[in-house]
């Protein structure tokens, strides 16, 4: 069965401490069995254009869809939600079963 990846690429609104958030995030996915893994970054290469004013990427893995699912209805998930919409400008967000091509060493 295919991992299942939880991909969210945001802007956060002006005078967002992004810091505080992603600790906030850090501490929420440590809390709830379900999240195999968590990364975040924030883009220091691109050029504006190209990211559309996007700046951090972050991503979840899950042993499968229905840990997915068990995450995105887990209370602390969804309070945690609450306050994560409220400083964003702009997100893109893909749920989706990944293929691995080349697999980590």
């Amino acid at each position: 069965m295919a991992e299942f990846k939880h991909l969210v690429v945001v802007k956060f609104k002006e005078g967002v401490v992004v810091d505080d958030i992603l600790k906030d995030m850090e501490k929420l996915v440590c809390e709830i069995d379900a999240v195999k893994s968590f990364e975040w970054g924030q883009d220091l290469e691109s050029q504006e254009m190209l990211t559309q004013g996007f700046t951090h990427a972050i991503l979840m893995t899950f042993k499968s869809k229905e840990d997915f699912t068990a995450f995105q209805t887990h209370p602390k998930h969804v309070e945690f939600s609450g306050t994560f919409s409220t400083v964003i400008d702009k997100f893109v967000l893909l749920d989706f079963p990944s293929v691995v091509v080349k697999a980590s060493a």
